[in-house]
């Protein structure tokens, strides 16, 4: 691995306008931190990537680099890019056992955050830093949200998120888990325990439903429950995974792994909206894909569905009559959206149409000192682009404590 890591850093150009830094969603500063490594720096290198991403292990595993920093190398124009997701998780994974954290003098105010996920931890992170006695709730008995119960192992291993939350102890964060907010405690009551700013990184987790015939029956399942303890489920043989995006590879790829013999993957159009690479991963564990196929209905011995055919623009042109799909089981995975536990009993909440909180730009919710980010305003995205607006929310967390906070006698 440290040969591989060391030759592919070799490889960088170090170009003065780098390409990978500009297809990073979070700007990460990959020549610096690859001239850094080469350099007998690795130590700063990782400090580096932590102050700008706190999250890099994780990303450097679950980013779809293929279309970020990687896609944008410019020695992949014309052969294979530097493989720079190696090079940072090498870096990241071992700083992460002995980070070097900076941290203001403490300034007597406290902040909760409800949710353990990727814009949780990135806030906790930053507004512990900064002084801020930070308290973080999580409504399971780990903390990783989505990181956690919603990435597969072999993409993400837990061990991570546990030297996550060893740190974060560390760093003086209180942990509450198994403590949903909304149901024994609500936002009320943070706020008259004195939290002066809450922020809501719940996620998504309710199932989106397909709306069709048969989706109550017995063999039927939604892709973010299962992928909560894909242990507790008998699939039986035959499979059917209607969804076409990374989760659905997640799904169709654990349950190989979870013994099921046999895994068919609906995609409704002429392509898989998954990143090519999870397309590829699951081609090569053993998945069948199956496009232009629509389901109709969930019958006890199968799928009814109905083929597409497409133009050259990808336009669907005809269908078939229903044709039955015969299968033991059939796993829904076509998105998520948020829980609404928390905007049913505080006041003052607004969300969308579709659930999700509205927030302004700086991630202000529309009551005072409550401020969201990640899937839950955004709907389901990706790892760093929470963490990306996740800082945003932190200043803005910040900007807002100190606008109450009383000056002390030096300062006046």
């Amino acid at each position: 691995m440290a040969v591989h890591v060391v030759n592919e850093a070799r490889r960088c150009l170090n170009c003065k306008v780098p390409q990978c830094r500009k297809g990073c969603p979070i700007n990460t500063p990959i020549p610096d931190m690859i001239q850094m490594f080469l350099h007998n720096q690795k130590e700063e290198a990782g400090k580096m990537l932590f102050d700008n991403n706190p999250l890099s292990i994780v990303c450097s595993l679950v980013c779809d680099h293929e279309k970020q920093c990687e896609g944008h190398c410019v020695l992949g124009r014309k052969g294979a890019p530097v493989h720079i997701s190696s090079i940072e998780n090498y870096i990241s994974d071992a700083y992460l056992d002995h980070p070097q954290f900076t941290c203001q003098p403490p300034k007597g105010q406290m902040a909760a955050i409800i949710g353990s996920g990727p814009a949780g931890i990135t806030i906790a992170v930053i507004l512990a830093q900064r002084g801020y006695e930070v308290t973080l709730f999580e409504g399971r008995e780990k903390i990783g949200g989505v990181l956690r119960y919603g990435i597969p192992a072999f993409r993400l291993p837990k061990s991570v998120l546990d030297r996550y939350r060893d740190q974060l102890t560390r760093l003086g964060i209180k942990i509450r888990p198994n403590t949903s907010i909304g149901s024994a405690l609500t936002v009320d009551d943070l706020q008259r325990d004195g939290y002066q700013a809450i922020f809501i990184g719940t996620g998504v987790w309710r199932p989106r439903r397909l709306g069709i015939p048969g989706e109550s029956l017995g063999h039927v399942h939604y892709g973010i429950d299962y992928l909560v303890n894909p242990d507790v489920y008998d699939l039986g043989d035959q499979l059917v995974v209607i969804g076409a995006g990374n989760a659905a590879m997640d799904v169709a790829r654990t349950a190989l792994r979870q013994g099921v013999r046999h895994v068919s993957l609906f995609c409704r159009g002429p392509k898989a909206a998954a990143s090519s690479r999870e397309v590829d991963y699951a081609v090569a564990d053993g998945v069948e894909f199956h496009y232009g196929y629509v389901p109709v209905e969930i019958q006890k011995e199968g799928v009814l569905y109905r083929k597409s055919e497409f133009d050259e623009q990808g336009n669907r042109v005809s269908q078939s009559e229903p044709k039955l799909f015969p299968c033991t089981s059939v796993i829904i995975a076509i998105g998520q959206g948020a829980l609404n536990r928390i905007v049913s009993t505080t006041d003052g909440l607004n969300t969308a149409s579709n659930g999700l909180l509205t927030t302004d730009s700086a991630g202000q919710t529309s009551r005072p000192g409550i401020f969201a980010s990640g899937d839950v305003v955004s709907g389901a995205r990706t790892v760093v682009e929470a963490v990306r607006y996740s800082k945003d929310v932190a200043d803005a967390m910040d900007r807002y404590m100190q606008s109450l906070r009383e000056p002390t006698a030096e300062e006046k």
